[in-house]
């Protein structure tokens, strides 16, 4: 486990604060880039950044951020450069680090190796979609000797015994997603159904349950807080950067939408 990642959201949760993770995808407009972005989220009020690791198949991806990772993938963007800027940040930041990705960049040269790297630079943890808990008891207790978490996923379908699965093997926290099918900015949530779905989570973990997918504005963002653990947030901040040429103008739409939902987390 990540004591990084563990005392940030224990020290959260005893105050009674809810989290907010935000999401970049790394080489979206150069990796000199992202490091400002992921700095700007830090002084916005991130609990925690996701690193999204770019990959020409991002099956669980909207639009949104395909073209993220189309984008970074075009300016020769790769894993092991993806491990030097967690380097780089961890100079100057200790916000807990996860890399979001899928799982076939992880296996060159292995799972092994790359967990090796990761605790050498200062990865937190993983978030690998389509790696299921019943693959991944090798790779659980690869993470679990170099202190990295492995973060999984639960869905609206997921029965009983997946959600078991998924609680047994899951450390840091889960992941609920909201809504069947990809990421993607959304006007509305099933808050209703959504309610009832992470009640069911919670008959099976102790660990912190973070909602994500479809996350799009503040208000969305403080009713989902409420019967969660707190949000994770990625296209609406993606789109927001999309929209802008200028880099510094870019940073300065995600700081500012960033900022209005770490205060709708925070402060409900």
């Amino acid at each position: 486990m990540s004591t990084r990642l563990f005392n940030r959201f224990a020290r959260e949760r005893m105050a009674g604060r809810k989290l907010y993770v935000p999401f970049v995808t790394a080489g979206d407009r150069g990796l000199a880039f992202t490091k400002k972005a992921v700095l700007t989220l830090v002084q916005s009020g991130a609990d925690a950044v996701e690193l999204g690791i770019p990959f020409s198949d991002p099956l669980a991806d909207g639009p949104v951020i395909q073209r993220a990772s189309q984008r970074a993938l075009e300016r020769g963007t790769t894993l092991p450069q993806v491990f030097k800027l967690v380097a780089e940040l961890r100079q100057v930041t200790d916000i807990p680090i996860l890399m979001m990705g899928y799982l076939n960049p992880f296996l060159q040269p292995s799972l092994e190796q790359n967990a090796s790297l990761a605790a050498k630079t200062g990865v937190d943890g993983f978030i690998i979609p389509d790696f299921p808990p019943e693959e991944a008891t090798d790779w659980n207790r690869i993470c679990a000797t170099k202190g990295l978490d492995t973060v999984f996923l639960v869905a609206p379908t997921s029965t009983p015994s997946r959600m078991q699965a998924v609680a047994k093997a899951a450390t840091g926290f889960v992941y609920y997603v909201s809504v069947t099918g990809t990421t993607g900015m959304r006007t509305q949530l099933p808050t209703t159904d959504l309610g009832a779905g992470i009640e069911k989570v919670r008959k099976y973990t102790p660990l912190p349950i973070l909602v994500g997918f479809g996350i799009s504005t503040p208000e969305q963002a403080r009713k989902t807080s409420e019967i969660s653990d707190g949000v994770i947030v990625a296209s609406v901040l993606i789109n927001a950067m999309e929209k802008t040429k200028n880099d510094a103008a870019a940073l300065k739409r995600l700081a500012g939408l960033s900022r209005q939902m770490a205060h709708a987390v925070k402060n409900r």
